[in-house]
């Protein structure tokens, strides 16, 4: 192991080069607590560092250890940081502190390859891809648990936390479906919650333009060998135009037992919001209404053995009620009802590692059962049903689906080189008949001791959700005889990491196979015709994204002016063999270019600013409502802005998005908030 260490007036910083497998007795000589975070995900590569808030009145910059290579749960078995061929950004809590967002929906939008479509403010419902994919095709993870929403991709970012629960946020960008199982098609994102290290108490409120509130608090009790974390949040808003208020709360729990070693942990969390959907699914009907309700159960155990076991258990419910017409006098004579939907989803998983002589193989298996209840999703029932909680609704539809899966990897390193190899077998009972196969490689290799190449080659899978099956509206109609999407993705790039920069530079390439859209031919567009999914044959996508981060409270010192820069760029286009005149609403309606740019720095002691710009240019069109013209996406700008004055017991906020207060459409006809002002306080209490 290669260390290096050099000091500021006021602080250490310790670099640990490149480990070697040794043991960690050595963070005992450093004098100080050290903290090892470890990914819920599967592969780990930074994309963002800890943005470091110099205080000179404050303990935080006693001592800054920058550990770049570690042991962490990276594949589905533990590898080191210098080990793993793949892309992981990873926002931290105190990046999430800094950056003027509320919402994890408005968090994404920072990270480099993926795509954040808002349909309400403050995070009420947003479609997230990655690289180019649909928002179907992104894995939800709380904790390392799957949440993705089987109904779809629309309602899987309905979490049972809030902003303040969320210790940091890793996104894999590609495919994994080899490590999380189907429908991590085009990536996965994880929100990892409750790592407090002391009894605490936190609570916050916060205020702003067209009647926003957010008040919140969580507190952390550790007593012998349990931790629990509790938290509970409230928000509201009058909107900021028409038919775009909201009302929602949040409540979670998480307890952790310290079994000598062994660790059990218990999730539970359930979400309520109700919103005016102004035009969401279609801006013929502008007073659209919906209510949405998550409730999500887990429970996890990790053995402290030479082979290390992991098996979970989990449940998930969601129920919404969907307005087309939010008044009842306004709605059409044919409008019947409205539509109501409940999914159960169940699912248990074990994954074992075992390590020997020629490295380490995991071994693990996952079986996951989705179910619906509706009136409008499904096949007919013999007999209809009364919706929990709804006295005018009856289900009179449902359906279910089970999926098996099955794992196989084995990662082996050799001084610079680590290879990592495995493979899923997959079994739905959807499709009828019997195993799929996807397999994957990735490997890296340190070609200087800053300077990584890495190169993978993964297949992936997704399957059909419930709305593409069965969806028929008065826009929309399913085709419950689709195919499951597939994909065989290449990438390849290098990454530099040496003390204060982190910089990555890589390129992909997806082939898809029928890929799933909701489209509709041109020639029917403002003549009553509906839009219906299809398997809309091959799509290949080429990316290349660009990153750095240059840390200079860290390069220059802590109290340099300029804390930290972040930059990133994403380049994407997409040829596809697809159905002629074809209008598609979401696969083709991608971002051909991305940038952002970031910059943290110090006002006076205690007061930092965060400055933000989003730069988007989206392919694609939608057809306007007003005159039946189709118009191409415009390309646009986005600042924003938060000021913050910090103390170890509390911090006091001001922010501003869009504070240009420019005009634009980033999905169909569905109008974006303009300047909106907020601020805000937290009080932060270890006890």
């Amino acid at each position: 192991m290669k260390m290096k260490s050099y000091s500021t007036s006021n602080s250490e910083v310790v670099t640990f080069k490149r480990w070697s497998r040794k043991g960690f007795a050595l963070f005992s000589t450093i004098g100080s607590k050290t903290k090892i975070a470890t990914l819920a995900t599967a592969y780990f590569l930074c994309g963002f560092n800890t943005v470091s808030w110099a205080q000179e009145d404050t303990a935080s910059i006693n001592q800054n250890i920058d550990i770049r290579e570690v042991e962490v749960s990276a594949r589905r078995s533990p590898a080191l940081y210098s080990e793993v061929g793949r892309v992981v950004n990873v926002i931290t809590r105190k990046e999430i502190e800094s950056l003027p967002v509320q919402s994890p929906q408005d968090l994404l939008k920072y990270v480099m390859g993926v795509d954040v479509r808002q349909r309400g403010p403050m995070g009420i419902q947003a479609d997230v891809s990655i690289r180019g994919g649909s928002f179907d095709q992104v894995m939800i993870l709380l904790n390392g648990i799957n949440i993705t929403d089987p109904q779809t991709g629309h309602l899987s970012l309905n979490l049972p936390i809030d902003m303040q629960s969320i210790e940091r946020v890793e996104v894999l960008e590609g495919p994994g479906s080899r490590v999380h199982g189907p429908n991590a098609f085009s990536g996965a994102i994880n929100f990892v919650t409750g790592t407090k290290e002391k009894n605490n108490i936190t609570v916050n409120a916060m205020g702003g333009d067209f009647g926003l509130y957010n008040v919140g608090g969580n507190a952390t009790i550790i007593k012998g060998n349990t931790k629990n974390y509790i938290a509970a949040n409230k928000s509201a808003s009058n909107g900021f135009m028409a038919n775009t208020d909201f009302d929602s709360y949040n409540v979670f729990y998480q307890g952790q037992l310290d079994l000598q070693g062994d660790k059990l942990d218990l999730q539970v969390g359930h979400t309520d919001k109700e919103f005016g959907a102004n035009s969401f699914y279609s801006a013929d009907y502008p007073n659209q209404f919906e209510q949405n309700k998550t409730t999500f159960a887990s429970l996890s155990f990790q053995s402290d053995g030479k082979i290390k076991l992991k098996p979970s258990i989990y449940w998930r419910r969601h129920q919404d009620r969907f307005e087309l017409y939010r008044d009842y006098e306004d709605a059409a004579s044919w409008y019947d009802g409205h539509n109501y939907h409940l999914t159960d989803v169940f699912g248990a998983n074990m994954n074992a590692v075992i390590p020997w002589a020629a490295g380490k193989t995991a071994v693990g298996g996952d079986f996951r059962s989705e179910n619906v209840w509706s009136n409008v999703l499904g096949l007919p029932m013999d007999e209809p049903i009364d919706v929990p909680g709804e006295p005018e609704g009856t289900f009179t539809n449902s359906y279910s689906r089970s999926n098996a899966s099955f794992f196989l990897e084995h990662t082996y390193t050799h001084n610079r080189l680590s290879v990592s190899a495995g493979l899923m077998a997959n079994y739905n009972s959807g499709l009828g008949f019997g195993f799929d196969y996807f397999p994957g490689i990735d490997a890296s290799y340190w070609i200087t001791s800053g300077l990584k190449g890495f190169a993978s080659v993964n297949k992936s899978l997704r399957m059909p959700t419930f709305t593409d099956l069965f969806y028929n509206g008065p826009t929309n109609v399913g085709n419950p005889n689709l195919k499951p999407e597939e994909a065989t993705t290449y990438e390849a790039g290098f990454k530099y990491l040496e003390s204060g920069i982190n910089a990555t530079f890589v390129g992909f390439y997806r082939d898809g196979k029928n890929m799933i859209d909701w489209g509709i031919p041109t020639e029917e567009l403002g003549d009553n015709g509906k839009y219906t999914t299809s398997n809309i044959n091959d799509i290949a996508t080429v990316g290349i994204e660009a990153s750095a981060n240059i840390n200079f409270a860290q390069l220059v010192s802590p109290n340099f002016f300029v804390q930290n820069v972040n930059l990133n760029y994403a380049w994407l286009d997409q040829s596809k063999d697809a159905l002629p005149g074809y209008t598609s609403a979401y696969v083709f309606n991608y971002l051909k270019h991305k940038f952002n740019a970031g910059v943290s720095h110090k006002l006076i002691s205690n007061l930092g600013a965060t400055w933000n710009f989003l730069y988007q240019d989206r392919m694609g069109e939608y057809t306007d409502v007003v005159n039946g013209n189709v118009i191409d996406y415009d390309p646009f700008w986005l600042c924003d802005l938060r000021v913050h004055w910090t103390k170890p017991k509390y911090t006091i906020y001001a922010e501003a998005s869009n504070i240009f207060n420019n005009d634009y459409v980033d999905f169909g006809n569905i109008n974006q908030p303009g300047r909106w002002f907020r601020a805000g306080i937290k009080i932060n209490l270890d006890l």
